[in-house]
This record gives C-alpha cells, sequence and structure tokens, in this order.
C-alpha cells in the first residue's frame, strides 16, 4: 500500500473494473472517470448500441447485460474478469404509491437493484479473494435512508443494498477487499427526467428544495465520489455509506 501522497489521487492505473448500467447518466460519468485515470473498464448495460458508443469514445470493452438474469451476469464477467473494482449502477424506479404498484412491479424493481447487486457481486468476489484486492461500490439513494414517497420498493431495494454493503464488508475486510455505498440525492440523469416527465415540475421542486444546496447534482459529481473510494487513497475505508445529495435530508 502506497504511503499518502506518492500518488496522483484517484489514480487506477493497472486495475481492471466493471461497472454495470454504465452506458448513461451516473454510470457514464463513472466509466468516463475511471477511463481518465488509467483503468481497464468494461461497461455492462442492456442498451448495447449506447455501451459500444461509450466504450468507443474512451477506450473501454462493451457488453451486453441484463442484470436482473443472474446467469448471464456470472458469464459476462466470467469471460471479461478478473476485475479489480467492481461499481453495481445499475438501477430502475417506478414513481407511483405503493398501493398503486403490483407485484410485477416489485419483482422488476427489486432484481435491477437489488438481486443484481448480490449476482454482479457473488460473482466477482472469488477472484478478488483469491488475488488478496478488491474495491467494491454500490450505487444507492437517499432514498434508501430517508424513504420515497412514491418509491417504497425502490428505497426497500435500495435499503437492502446498503445492508449487503456492510455485510460484504464484514466478510471480505480479511481478503484486502473494501465494499461502500454511495447514496445520490437528485442527480441530472435520464432516470430523473423521466420522472419529472411524469410528476411535472412540482417533482422537480419538491426535490432541489430538499437539499441545503437548492440544486440538483450532476452525474461528474458522484463520479468523482466513486472514483476517491476506488483508489488507493481509500484502503483504509469500507463498510461506509456516504452521501452525495447536497445536504438532502438535514432541513434548513
Amino acid at each position: 500500500m502506497p504511503a499518502a501522497g506518492t500518488l496522483p489521487f484517484g489514480r487506477l492505473d493497472g486495475r481492471r473494473s466493471f461497472v454495470s448500467g454504465g452506458a448513461q447518466g451516473i454510470g457514464a460519468a463513472i466509466v468516463r472517470s475511471f477511463a481518465a485515470a488509467g483503468a481497464d473498464v468494461v461497461i455492462g448495460d442492456i442498451d448495447l448500441a449506447a455501451a459500444v458508443a461509450l466504450a468507443d469514445e474512451v477506450g473501454a470493452t462493451a457488453a451486453q447485460l441484463d442484470v436482473g438474469d443472474a446467469g448471464m451476469v456470472r458469464e459476462i464477467i466470467s469471460q471479461h474478469g478478473p476485475f479489480d473494482i467492481l461499481v453495481n449502477n445499475a438501477g430502475v424506479d417506478q414513481h407511483a404509491f405503493f398501493t398503486d404498484t403490483v407485484p410485477e412491479d416489485w419483482a422488476k424493481l427489486l432484481a435491477v437493484n437489488l438481486i443484481s447487486v448480490l449476482a454482479c457481486t457473488h460473482a466477482v468476489l472469488p477472484s478478488m479473494q483469491a488475488a488478496g484486492f478488491g474495491r467494491i461500490i454500490n450505487i444507492t439513494s437517499e432514498a434508501a435512508r430517508l424513504g420515497s414517497k412514491g418509491g417504497a420498493v425502490y428505497s426497500a431495494a435500495k435499503g437492502g443494498a446498503i445492508a449487503f454493503t456492510r455485510s460484504i464488508a464484514r466478510e471480505n475486510a480479511r481478503y484486502g477487499i473494501t465494499a461502500n455505498a454511495i447514496a445520490p440525492g437528485p442527480i441530472r440523469t435520464p432516470m430523473l427526467e423521466q420522472a419529472v416527465v411524469k410528476g411535472g415540475e412540482k417533482i422537480l421542486r419538491a426535490m432541489t428544495d430538499a437539499t441545503l444546496l437548492r440544486r440538483l447534482g450532476e452525474p461528474g459529481e458522484v463520479a468523482a465520489a466513486v472514483l476517491f473510494l476506488a483508489s488507493d487513497q481509500a484502503g483504509y475505508i469500507t463498510g461506509e455509506t456516504l452521501g452525495v445529495s447536497g445536504g438532502m435530508g438535514l432541513g434548513g
């Protein structure tokens, strides 16, 4: 482990990383930051065309991946691995009161937001344990800690991802593997834009007003936090959840 200050902050030279849902939004910002930091990046995304376009832009590798299919997750990670860094970023939301949802909705939300985290982590851990090194970073949400009106199942899934992160940190510290979570607030992404289209500008105002900084975050601001947790400088941080949310939930 290099001493503090012996490397430029956030360099990932020689590290092989996998980013699920990496073709757009926060995931694309993470891919760009990792590639700029010298990492070898594999983008796993259900939208292969978008993943290929981004891969061509930054010199990464694209792989079509349905994160809700655990068998496909194992196949893709086995084909492109082993990996030093895993970022479980893929996510999907649904804006509806719980009583207006049905079990099929729950299954999709849990599959993408929670089960995929389990599947990707399960697939990368054996090689990380053998190597004695690993960084696992799970993109959750402040909704996991604060709850979300109109997003009960999403919040539950993201809360589960936080609890899972802590458990993986406990189980794998002896292997030199860290596991941390990032909890974004309202970030300017296609998923947020879809919510605004469905719910109107009042949703956007409510999200903005819920932050102390009174603005939306940018994908690059989340990517910067992920890059830090993936770097050698964050080697003594594990089991934590870092909010990147403009002070969301603190009042004021």
